[in-house]
C-alpha cells in the first residue's frame, strides 16, 4: 500500500508539472492581456501590446517548458553546477565548475545588467518576470527536481547573461584548444615544418565568398626535418579516431537574392550543427506585436527559433528580413604568456612596469560535500588560465571578459526592414561570434559578423605571446563601420560553412580563428550557382546533401593501394576492394564503403602527423592533432609528393604505411567475429539523444527521458548533411521573407522538455527523416491568456 501510494504520489506530482495550456492566469507585471495559442506539436503564437509584454510571455514559456535546461545553461556558465547535482563521478562537475570559475562569469552579468541602457533593461526584467511568472504557475517544481531534490531559485536577470555566455563558450573553446596547440607548434618545431602544418590557409577545398584559396607552404626538404636520420621518432601516436578531426561548433546558412528566386525575394537557409540533447537546443515561437515607431496599426511577426534564458529570436523572418546564424570561428581570444617579476613572484611585468596578481576567492559548493575553495589569480588583461609547456603562466584576453560582450540589441532585428539595417544591428550586438546571413522581401542579401571583433595591434594572434613591452595588445574594438561585410555580390548568393569566408584584410581583421575546411562550403556554393530560381525544397535538398565529394579521391587512393598483388597477398583486402568501388559516394547508412574510406583516411591522417608532430607530445601531452582543422592540405601534400624523408621509418615505403592502415582498419572491423559487409556507416553513426538526467537516474528511467537509437545519414564533415553519433542538426530552416507560409522549419525532439507531454519527442520522425513541416504554427489547439492582476 506505501509503494502504491508513493507512486501514485509521484505520478501526480509529475502530471501536475506539465505546462498549463488553457484557461487564465494572472500575470503581476504586464500592461496587457497576452494571449498565447499553441497549434497541434505545442508550437506557440505569443501576442502582446507591447514589447515588455512580449518578453514576459516568452519568459512565461520558456519557464513551464523548459526550465531545467535553463538552469543548467546557468549554472554550467557560473560553475555551479556541483551545487545542483554533487561531484559526479570522478569529481567531474567538480572540474567542470573549477575551470568555469576562472572566468568569474556571474560577477561580471551583474556588471553587464547594470551597464545595461534603460530600453534592453526593460525587456530583460520583463523577461525575467516572465520567467518566474511561468515557473511559479506550475502546479509542482519541474520534474528534474523530484528526480534529483532541490527546488530551483528564482530567475535573474544575470542568468540570462549567463546563458549567453555559455554560448561564448560553447562556440569558442576551440579557438584557445587550436592557439595553444599552434604555440607548441612554433616553439618546438623548425619553422618551416610548423608553418607547413599550421597554415593559416587550407588548400584548394576552401570556397569563401570573397578571394580564393590560400596556398598551402611547400613541404619541407630533408634539411629541414629528415625522419629517417632523427634517433626516435617514438612510438605512434594512438590518438583515437574520434580526436584526429574534432568536432567544429558550427551550422550552414546562406541566402539566394530575389534575381535568383521565383518571386523577387531572397530565401535564406539556415542549419545549426550542435551536440544532441533533448529537450533540444531550441524552442520554436512565433511573436506578434504593434510596431510602435512605425506605421500606426502595423503589427509585427516575427516566427523561428528562441534560447530558452534569453528574449531573442535567433533565427527566423519577421516578414520583411530573414536571417540565421552559425558560427563564425572568428579569433576572439589570446592567450598571453606573462613574465613573471624576477624580484617578485606575485607581480607579473606591464608596460607600466611590474603589477601584483589580483586575488580572487571563488567556493564551489557541492551537494552531499565540503565546499572547494578555488583560488583565481587576475591581471589588468584577464585571468591566469593554465601554464605553457615550459610552465610560464598564461592569461586569456577574451571578448566573453568584457562588459560589452553581451547586449540585447540583437532582439531588435526583429524589426528590422532591409538588410542593411539587419547587418548593421549585427555588427553592433554584443554576443557570441557569429556569421550572420540576412536576406529581405526585396530580394537583398548580405553577410557579417556577428559581436564585437578586437581591434589587434602588433600581431596576429595565432599563437600566445608577451605583452609585456606594450608592443603588442588590444585596441579597444572596431567600430561596427569597420565590420567585414557582404552585400548584394555578383553571384546574388552567400553562404558559410565555419570556414574562411572572406580573404586578404578582411581576413587579417577578423583573425585566423579554428576555420572548418572550405569543402562543405565549397559544396553549398556550387549546388546554389548552379539553381537559377530557387525554390525552399531546393534548399531543404542542400541541407540534407550527404554527396561524399570530399572523400572521392581517398576512395581513389584506397582503390590504388589495393592492386591484383596486395589482394592476393590477404582475401579480406578484396572484400574491401569489392566494398568501396561498390561505395555509392554518400554517407548512406548501408554503405560500408563509405565507412572504411572515411575511417582510412582518418588513420592515414594519424600515421602520416604522429612522426612529425611527435616533439609537441613530448613537450606538452595536452597537444591533440584534432585541434588543427586545416590537416587536409599538408598530409594531401605529402601523399602526391611521398617524399621518403617525412615516412615514419617503420615503414619501408609510403605503400606499406597505406597497406597497414588498411589492414588495421581490417582487424578492427573483424573484431566480434562479424562479416565486413555488416560494417556499414550505419552501424558506426548510430546517433544518440540522452537528457541530461539519464546517467545519473535507473535504466528504466533513462529510458523513459531518452530517445531511441537510431541510424543516421550524413558525414563527420565535408558535405551538409554533418552527422555525428552526438552532434548534427539542431534546427533547419529555409524562408522567404513575407512567404512565410511557404517556409519550412524542423528539429529534433519536440518543443516540451517534459517526458509526459505529447510534444517531447512529437517533432522528431520529420526531423531525422528530413521531411519539411512548416514554419509557421498550424490553428491552434490550446488558447491561454495571461492577464494583469495578482496571482
Amino acid at each position: 500500500v506505501l509503494t502504491l501510494g508513493a507512486c501514485v504520489w509521484g505520478w501526480c506530482r509529475l502530471r501536475a508539472s506539465l505546462p498549463v495550456l488553457s484557461g487564465r492566469v494572472a500575470a503581476p507585471g504586464i500592461g496587457a492581456p497576452v494571449p498565447i495559442e499553441r497549434d497541434v506539436y505545442g508550437i506557440p503564437t505569443v501576442r502582446a501590446s507591447s514589447w515588455d509584454d512580449l518578453a514576459f510571455g516568452l519568459g512565461f514559456l520558456h519557464a513551464q517548458e523548459r526550465f531545467f535546461q535553463m538552469e543548467l545553461q546557468r549554472r554550467a556558465a557560473a560553475g555551479e553546477l556541483a551545487q545542483l547535482l554533487g561531484a559526479g563521478t570522478g569529481g567531474v562537475l567538480i572540474d567542470l565548475d573549477r575551470k568555469m570559475r576562472v572566468h568569474r562569469f556571474r560577477e561580471r552579468a551583474r556588471r553587464i545588467v547594470a551597464a545595461m541602457g534603460p530600453a534592453e533593461r526593460a525587456a530583460l526584467d520583463a523577461y525575467t518576470r516572465g520567467v518566474n511568472a511561468g515557473l511559479g504557475t506550475l502546479g509542482a517544481r519541474p520534474f528534474e527536481y523530484l528526480l534529483i531534490g532541490g527546488r530551483p531559485e528564482p530567475w535573474t536577470p544575470e542568468d540570462s547573461v549567463l546563458v549567453v555566455l555559455r554560448m561564448f563558450h560553447g562556440h569558442q573553446d576551440q579557438t584557445l584548444a587550436q592557439e595553444s596547440a599552434l604555440g607548441v607548434a612554433f616553439d618546438v618545431l623548425p619553422r618551416p615544418l610548423a608553418e607547413f602544418l599550421g597554415a593559416p590557409g587550407t588548400d584548394e577545398w576552401d570556397a569563401p565568398i570573397e578571394g580564393g584559396p590560400i596556398a598551402v607552404p611547400p613541404v619541407p626538404g630533408p634539411d629541414v626535418i629528415d625522419l629517417r636520420r632523427v634517433a626516435d621518432v617514438g612510438p605512434a601516436a594512438d590518438f583515437p579516431l574520434l580526436e584526429i578531426e574534432e568536432e567544429v561548433s558550427g551550422s550552414n546558412n546562406w541566402a539566394v537574392a530575389g534575381t535568383h528566386t521565383k518571386d523577387g525575394a531572397a530565401i535564406v537557409a539556415n542549419d545549426m550543427h550542435l551536440k544532441h540533447a533533448i529537450p533540444g537546443v531550441w524552442y520554436r515561437a512565433c511573436l506578434v506585436w504593434p510596431d510602435a515607431g512605425g506605421q500606426a496599426g502595423r503589427t509585427w511577426r516575427a516566427v523561428g527559433v528562441t534560447l530558452p534564458g534569453v528574449p531573442v529570436l535567433i533565427a527566423g523572418s519577421n516578414g520583411r528580413v530573414a536571417w540565421g546564424v552559425t558560427n563564425g570561428e572568428v579569433d576572439g581570444s589570446d592567450l598571453i604568456v606573462l613574465n613573471l617579476d624576477p624580484t617578485d613572484p606575485d607581480a607579473y611585468l606591464t608596460p607600466d612596469g611590474p603589477r601584483r596578481f589580483e586575488h580572487c576567492r571563488e567556493t564551489i559548493r557541492v551537494k552531499g560535500q565540503p565546499d572547494v575553495a578555488l583560488e583565481v589569480r587576475a591581471t589588468l588583461w584577464g585571468p591566469v588560465v593554465d601554464a605553457d609547456h615550459r610552465g610560464r603562466p598564461r592569461v586569456l584576453r577574451w571578448v566573453a571578459h568584457d562588459r560589452e560582450a553581451v547586449d540585447l540589441s540583437f532582439e531588435r532585428l526583429m524589426e528590422s526592414r532591409t538588410v542593411a539595417e539587419a547587418l548593421d544591428l549585427a555588427a553592433r550586438s554584443g554576443a557570441p561570434h557569429l556569421n550572420f546571413v540576412a536576406g529581405d522581401a526585396d530580394g537583398h542579401v548580405g553577410w557579417t559578423i556577428l559581436g564585437r571583433i578586437p581591434r589587434r595591434v602588433g600581431y596576429s594572434g595565432r599563437v600566445p605571446t608577451s605583452w609585456a613591452d606594450g608592443s603588442r595588445c588590444w585596441d579597444g574594438y572596431l567600430a561596427p563601420a569597420e565590420a567585414p561585410r557582404v552585400v548584394d555580390p555578383p553571384s546574388g548568393r552567400v553562404w558559410t560553412a565555419n570556414a574562411r569566408v572572406v580573404s586578404g584584410a578582411a581576413l587579417e581583421v577578423l583573425g585566423f580563428g579554428a576555420y572548418d575546411r572550405g569543402a562543405r562550403a565549397g559544396q553549398i556554393r556550387d549546388r546554389l550557382l548552379a539553381l537559377e530560381s530557387a525554390t525552399e525544397p531546393d534548399m531543404l535538398a542542400i541541407q540534407l546533401d550527404d554527396r561524399a565529394r570530399f572523400l572521392g579521391r581517398w576512395r581513389d587512393l584506397l582503390l590504388g593501394v589495393l592492386t591484383p598483388r596486395a589482394v592476393a597477398a590477404d582475401p579480406r583486402r578484396g572484400a574491401l576492394r569489392r566494398h568501396v568501388e561498390d561505395w555509392g559516394g554518400r554517407a548512406s547508412i548501408d554503405s560500408v564503403g563509405y565507412r572504411m574510406v572515411h575511417e582510412f583516411r582518418l588513420r592515414v591522417v594519424r600515421a602520416v602527423l604522429s612522426p612529425l608532430t611527435a616533439p609537441c607530445r613530448r613537450a606538452d601531452p595536452r597537444f591533440r592533432l584534432g585541434v588543427f582543422h586545416q590537416t587536409e592540405g599538408p598530409v594531401w601534400a605529402i601523399l602526391k609528393a611521398r617524399p621518403v624523408h617525412l615516412l615514419d621509418p617503420a615503414y619501408r615505403d609510403w605503400d606499406g604505411l597505406l597497406l597497414a592502415a588498411i589492414d588495421a582498419m581490417l582487424s578492427e572491423a573483424a573484431s566480434g567475429g562479424a562479416p565486413i559487409s555488416a560494417r556499414t556507416w550505419g552501424e558506426r553513426n548510430t546517433v544518440r539523444f540522452r537528457h541530461p538526467l539519464s546517467p545519473a537516474v535507473p535504466s528504466l528511467v533513462a529510458g523513459w527521458l531518452d530517445l531511441p537509437e537510431e541510424p543516421l545519414p550524413g558525414g563527420w564533415a565535408d558535405m551538409p548533411r554533418i552527422q555525428r553519433p552526438g552532434y548534427g542538426a539542431s534546427e533547419r530552416l529555409a524562408v522567404a521573407p513575407g512567404r512565410e507560409e511557404r517556409g519550412y522549419l524542423h528539429m529534433p525532439a519536440g518543443q516540451s522538455g517534459h517526458p509526459l507531454s505529447p510534444h517531447y519527442r512529437d517533432g522528431h520522425a520529420a526531423w531525422s527523416r528530413g521531411i519539411p513541416t512548416p514554419l509557421l504554427p498550424g490553428p491552434p489547439t490550446h488558447r491561454l491568456v495571461l492577464v494583469p492582476g495578482s496571482p
